[in-house]
């Protein structure tokens, strides 16, 4: 890399640049936020001849994403094939200093600002620690817009003030015109080298995210793509076409999207593989990525019966299966295969697979993938998995823990029915929140069981955990005995085909009938690891 390069700009030639698009504000930047009376003190200081500090600029030929207009002016876009300066440090003085010179007028928190009424009172000798500019032109006082002073000729500053005050009006417009910017460019970085550059100056150690830096580098202007819109548009659209919202997948990250992306595009999520993808080969793997996700997600909504995102173990499951529904390109699943893709989800869900080295454990898992794409067993190694019934009996329920999420999700494959009236149970987003959410359901409820003397941490038994609707959940269940709100079921004549669809089989075998809760969560136990032992032991054709 090229060492940087230290130069001084005039007021005129930086602006220049700025009015023909060869200097651009990144779209990773935070917006204009100074204020008119920090742009007085900043245009202040330039005429006492004080230092502002440096601007850092990044001269590169990519195009990445930038700020399109400034208040009510237009930047005009760099000519192609040009090289660009990106503004990596210096943004508000730099934005303040061209808002003066344009009068330009912005709309913040409703109101408007003009900045064509910073004004230089004329009245204070230059000399004078006073400050000399203000953010609205003094009272009573004579005074001249900066922007006027910037914009007019002697001559016409003379026409509006005479000779009284031309002298000063010559000096104020000399010490800015002819003020010696310090500039620092940085050239033909890598954009990742150039990210680092703007994270370690602007955002005390804050990294900027894979997805704000491939925003950056992934927009074009001529192919009309533009990373951030297009994820906006697909968690939610006003249109006909699908999005996460309506599957009710809107939770899905940024990143996870990127992810399913790269693992396209490349084979490999890895963050320095991922700055690697060609523009072109990024945009050209969008669509057939998100087609791919819809299928993905098609799948575990009517396969798995994972309706919701809420109860996904991990966002970065996706990633597989995306790029398995990728390379389907539409065609339907085998027996086999739905067979295969579930033992995977479980397996990678129960022993907490993306907890860490997510990178490098998706690169193996597009390798299982390839596998069960041909009908074929991939390898795994079960020895670490606690699906045992000493293993689940006491297993504490939490909704953020994956292990926990892979049993709810086998819960909800099981398709949870009404105890009342064998309904479905729907399940929502906003309803699996926190575990006192509305669709969880203790079958022992707490309350009760702490009257029974029993710790509040046993009575959170994962086991002891059913997907159940609202209604049923506060308004009936409420802190009832089993043997008491269950009994006022048997009129359903289906009721234990309702229990059944939450692992529970005979109530007396179970111990409801007499509110044995340590029978219950045995009992449980045993069904719940038997239907695990069957997805992670499926029988192909």
């Amino acid at each position: 890399m090229k060492q940087p390069k230290n130069q001084n700009e005039k007021y005129s030639v930086l602006f220049t640049d700025i009015d023909k698009g060869r200097i651009k504000i990144p779209q990773f930047q935070r917006d204009f936020v100074w204020t008119k009376a920090q742009t007085a003190a900043l245009i202040d200081s330039i005429l006492k001849g004080f230092p502002i500090g440096t601007f850092i600029l990044w001269k590169t030929n990519d195009r990445l994403r930038h700020m399109r207009n400034i208040g009510n002016i237009e930047l005009k876009e760099p000519r192609s094939g040009d090289p660009v300066q990106y503004v990596l440090d210096g943004q508000q003085r730099i934005t303040s200093l061209y808002a003066v010179r344009k009068g330009i007028r912005i709309t913040r928190d409703g109101k408007k600002i003009d900045y064509k009424d910073i004004a230089i009172d004329l009245t204070i000798d230059p000399g004078d620690e006073d400050e000399v500019v203000f953010e609205q032109a003094p009272n009573g006082h004579e005074y001249i817009s900066v922007f006027r002073l910037l914009n007019a000729t002697l001559k016409e500053l003379f026409d509006d003030h005479g000779a009284q005050y031309l002298d000063r009006i010559s000096e104020y417009k000399t010490s800015l015109e002819g003020y010696a910017f310090s500039t620092v460019v940085i050239d033909e970085y890598p954009i990742d080298v150039a990210c680092e550059v703007f994270t370690r100056i602007n955002t005390g150690g804050k990294e900027l995210t894979l997805f704000e830096i491939m925003v950056a580098k992934t927009f074009d202007q001529e192919r009309d793509f533009d990373l951030a819109k297009y994820y906006d548009e697909l968690i939610s659209t006003d249109g006909d076409d699908k999005d996460l919202e309506s599957a009710g997948y809107d939770g899905l990250p940024a990143e996870t999207i990127l992810q399913c992306v790269a693992a396209n595009a490349s084979g490999s999520i890895n963050r320095r593989d991922v700055l690697k993808i060609d523009r072109n080969l990024f945009i050209d793997s969008w669509e057939p990525t998100i087609k791919g996700l819809f299928a993905a997600i098609d799948y575990l909504r009517t396969h798995l019966r994972i309706s919701v995102s809420r109860i996904l173990p991990y966002n970065a499951l996706l990633i597989p299966f995306s790029w398995f529904f990728v390379q389907k390109d539409g065609h339907d699943i085998s027996t086999d295969q739905h067979a295969l893709l579930r033992q995977y989800f479980y397996w990678a869900s129960l022993n907490y697979r993306f907890q860490s080295a997510v990178a490098t454990k998706v690169a193996d898992d597009l390798r299982k993938m390839k596998k069960i794409l041909k009908g074929r067993q991939p390898r795994y190694d079960t020895q670490e998995l606690k699906t045992e019934v000493d293993d689940l009996e006491w297993q504490p329920f939490s909704v953020g823990d994956a292990f926990c999420k892979a049993i709810i999700c086998l819960l909800a494959e099981k398709g949870p029915q009404r105890l009342n009236t064998n309904g479905d149970v729907i399940l929502g987003n906003d309803w699996l929140r926190i575990s006192t959410s509305k669709n969880y359901h203790h079958f022992f409820p707490r309350s009760f069981l702490e009257k029974q003397g029993y710790k509040r941490e046993d009575s959170n038994s994962l086991m002891n955990i059913v997907l159940v609707d609202d209604y049923l959940n506060k308004r009936i269940i409420r802190a009832r005995a089993p043997s008491e709100y269950v009994a006022e079921f048997k009129k359903n004549r289906n009721l234990r085909k309702a229990l059944a669809t939450h692992y529970i089989e005979s109530p007396k075998e179970m111990g409801i009938w007499d509110d044995n809760y340590k029978t219950f969560v045995r009992r449980r136990a045993e069904i719940i690891a038997g239907a695990l032992t069957d997805a992670l032991n499926p029988e192909l054709g």
